[in-house]
């Protein structure tokens, strides 16, 4: 046993008892002399042995386990996201269950697969911005496992046992790009990441939408499909800085790229907001530690986790034959304007 965890046999086994025995023993049944419950608690002790949830889900039929799937756990979003998961998890007695994708596909398909053989009751996912395809979650769907997704969500993909949470990135985006004209801005570039993603679909749209609504034309070489981190957004500023015209402000789809931004503007020996003014959207940590100060959408992440669970925990109180989804929850976004776009 030194290479392998006790077992209820190997308890078993050494006293002499049947594995029913002992499996009462530690339940402390009744019907099982205080004497022996004394006896198997002590080798229980000795051998460090712990009971398999797994094993006592499966009897049960229940694991009161949920599955959390995420993109990655770096940065300041997902970290909080997971935490307003866990708090509320734990305030209705679940224990959590986290995998990361690494924004692989496959390894996403793989975790949904560990997490279905765990016997979570339910399933909170983000996707990885490489998936194009949802088998995977039919399967899901078909086991009729309730599954809630948030921030990055399937718009096509629906059942009875499916619903999302999400920050309506469409206002949010809208709100950033009236803000910077109304700071007079006029040439306001775009970074964005791939528009199979519904966040960067609906910024974007967003995005083109104020521009029209305000009267401004839709330069496409001032979008910029690019990476969403920082490298990426310095790559794409700088791009930018050898037009001709150079744009006057930058909307970015997330902080990373903003920052990157911003650091390519000083580079070039030009001022943020001054000459260029530069939102983001996240309001990642580091926000308020960058000179300027980054200007940003709070997408109130902890509240997003927190509302994830008590959505899927509706799902799971109303049971297999409930007859719809729970209508999808559309948190509000908030613009945080600060030093990086304040030109007036």
């Amino acid at each position: 046993m030194a290479n392998r965890r006790a077992s209820i046999t190997d308890l078993a086994k050494t006293l002499g008892l049947s594995p029913s025995t002992i499996s009462r023993a530690l339940s402390d049944h009744d019907d099982v002399s205080e004497a022996t419950k004394a006896r198997v608690r002590q080798l229980a002790e000795e051998l460090h042995y712990q009971p398999n949830q797994l094993a006592a889900a499966l009897r049960r039929g229940r694991s009161n386990t949920l599955g959390v799937l995420v993109p990655h756990i770096t940065g300041h979003f997902f970290p909080q996201v997971v935490h307003g998961i866990a708090t509320e998890a734990a305030k209705l007695g679940f224990n959590v269950m986290i995998c990361q994708s690494n924004e692989d596909s496959r390894q996403e398909q793989k975790n949904i697969d560990l997490l279905m053989n765990s016997q979570v009751e339910g399933i909170l996912v983000s996707l990885a911005n490489t998936t194009h395809s949802f088998g995977h979650f039919e399967a899901v769907r078909q086991q009729n496992i309730p599954l809630v997704f948030f921030d990055r969500v399937v718009e096509d993909f629906s059942g009875s046992n499916v619903s999302a949470v999400m920050i309506d990135d469409y206002q949010g985006a809208y709100q950033v790009v009236t803000h910077l004209i109304e700071q007079g801005c006029t040439r306001i570039a775009h970074f964005t990441g791939p528009l199979h993603l519904n966040i960067h679909k609906n910024r974007h749209q967003g995005y083109r939408d104020a521009l029209q609504a305000h009267g401004l034309p839709i330069d496409d070489e001032l979008i910029m499909f690019c990476e969403m981190s920082q490298k990426g957004g310095t790559a794409a500023m700088r791009q930018l800085l050898k037009l001709p015209q150079r744009p006057d402000a930058v909307f970015s789809s997330n902080d990373l790229a903003a920052i990157g931004a911003i650091q390519a503007v000083k580079s070039a020996r030009l001022r943020v907001p001054k000459d260029i003014a530069v939102v983001g959207f996240s309001n990642e940590m580091f926000t308020m530690l960058t000179e300027p100060m980054l200007s940003s959408v709070d997408q109130r992440c902890e509240q997003m986790g927190k509302t994830a669970v008590q959505l899927l925990q509706k799902m799971l109180k109303s049971g297999p034959n409930r007859q719809g989804p729970p209508k999808p929850i559309v948190l509000k976004p908030k613009l945080l304007v600060r030093e990086s776009s304040q030109k007036r």
